[in-house]
C-alpha cells in the first residue's frame, strides 16, 4: 500500500488523519511542520503527502515549492488540506505543485476517497 506523509502542525488533526490512513491500510508517516516534512520525506520517499497550508517555521507552500524542486519528489502527489479558503492561497499552492486543494472540515472517508483517486490517477499516468 502507499505510503503517505501527512504535515500538520495541530496533533489532534494528525491523529485523525493518521487513523483513518491506517484503518485503509495505508504506511502514515507525521511531520508537524514543513522543515521537518522535508527531513522525513527524504527518510521515507512517500507516495502522497498531505499537508496543511498554515504551518510553524516553513509553511506548505514554501515547503510543496522546495520539494518538488527536488529530484526525488518530482512525482510525489501533494495534497493540502488547509483551513485557508482564500482563491490567491489555492493558486500559490497549485503553483507550488499541488495536485488537490481541500478546505477543512472534510470527513475522513471523503479524503481516503480523494486520496485513492489522486494515486490511482498517478498510476494509470505512469503506466501509459
Amino acid at each position: 500500500m502507499a505510503k503517505i506523509l501527512v504535515v500538520d502542525d495541530e496533533q489532534d488533526i494528525l491523529e485523525l488523519i493518521r487513523h483513518s490512513l491506517n484503518k485503509e491500510g495505508f504506511e502514515v508517516h507525521i511531520a508537524m511542520n514543513g522543515q521537518q516534512a522535508i527531513d522525513k520525506a527524504k527518510q521515507i520517499l512517500p507516495d502522497l503527502i498531505l499537508m496543511d497550508v498554515m504551518m510553524p517555521i516553513m509553511d506548505g507552500i514554501e515547503t510543496a515549492r522546495k520539494m518538488k524542486s527536488m529530484p526525488e519528489f518530482k512525482n510525489t502527489i501533494i495534497l493540502f488540506l488547509t483551513a485557508r479558503g482564500e482563491e490567491f492561497t489555492e493558486v500559490a499552492a497549485f503553483d507550488a505543485g499541488a495536485h488537490d486543494y481541500i478546505i477543512k472540515p472534510i470527513k475522513p472517508r471523503a479524503l481516503v476517497s480523494r486520496i485513492n483517486a489522486l494515486l490511482k490517477r498517478e498510476t494509470n499516468e505512469e503506466n501509459q
